[in-house]
């Protein structure tokens, strides 16, 4: 990731689908999922496939997970649940994706891509992905940024350096902070391209900012593990809450941030509402 100039005394890192705009929950359902389905012969379980899905991708505390991580997390969910098992569906192991996953440092399709052009196993998740996208440009669009959002991006604009940190394909991330009118907010626009988010704090803005200057604002524990790897502060967008948590940053969290009145107690609130929006095991375990 390419590095950006340092203009001011405070930067600031947004994720974007979840956070600034209400995608996940279409993204996922609507794309992600069906998808998954198709490609990987979920036909017989695909009740079972879509709650594992939703699950992990969007109330859990797997929730923002890059996506190939994620699939292997729901399969692995399918292969215990005993209604899957049940039904002796063939749940695909996907050993090579795994594999491919450990030795990769920049999980998308590019990478991918040139994987699969030498290991055949894994040419099917590399259609799903491709799928995927495609899905979301056909389908995603017109959904606006959750209220205040922008007003927010105005204030912190002023005072701080701001860049999109995203695991999201960078074209769907350039056309959505496009379409509305966001993108002159940020300096940069970070994806999945880029490596993770601990990557792109760290090319952005690690060494050129105190970390208490440093603030990462997402709507997943991801995005809290990407913040305390560079020791930066953390703003939670609550999963269920987020008009709530934006008007709060809006209102009082970014001037206590901008005021160095931000770590603390204060900040390990925030923290915990969000870790108690995200169970860590799934309904159907706990029945």
């Amino acid at each position: 990731m390419p590095m950006i100039s340092k203009d001011c005394e405070f930067f600031i890192a947004i994720d974007s689908d979840g956070c600034v705009f209400d995608t996940m929950e279409i993204k996922h359902k609507e794309c992600f999922c069906p998808a998954a389905i198709k490609h990987f012969g979920l036909q017989p379980v695909s009740k079972y496939a879509r709650e594992a899905w939703e699950f992990v991708n969007l109330y859990s505390r797997h929730r923002g997970t890059n996506r190939f991580p994620a699939l292997v997390s729901v399969v692995d969910l399918l292969r215990v649940r005993p209604e899957v098992i049940a039904r002796h569906a063939a749940v695909p192991q996907l050993s090579a994706l795994r594999q491919w996953i450990a030795r990769e440092t920049k999980l998308g399709n590019p990478a991918l891509q040139k994987a699969a052009a030498t290991e055949s196993t894994l040419h099917a998740v590399y259609e799903w992905s491709t799928e995927v996208n495609a899905r979301i440009d056909d389908l995603v669009y017109g959904v606006p940024p959750f209220p205040r959002v922008r007003k927010c991006l105005e204030r912190a604009a002023k005072r701080a350096d701001l860049i999109v940190s995203s695991g999201t394909p960078l074209r769907a991330l350039h056309r959505e902070w496009a379409e509305h009118s966001l993108a002159s907010y940020v300096k940069r626009i970070a994806g999945q391209e880029d490596g993770t988010k601990t990557q792109h704090l760290e090319a952005a803005a690690n060494g050129k900012y105190p970390p208490t200057r440093i603030l990462m604002v997402g709507d997943a524990p991801g995005d809290l593990r990407a913040a305390r790897s560079v020791n930066a502060c953390f703003y939670p967008i609550v999963p269920g809450r987020e008009e709530t948590s934006w008007q709060h940053f809006h209102d009082e969290a970014l001037g206590r941030f901008f005021a160095g009145q931000y770590t603390g107690a204060y900040q390990e609130s925030l923290i915990q509402a969000l870790e108690d929006a995200l169970p860590t095991q799934p309904p159907w375990a706990a029945a």
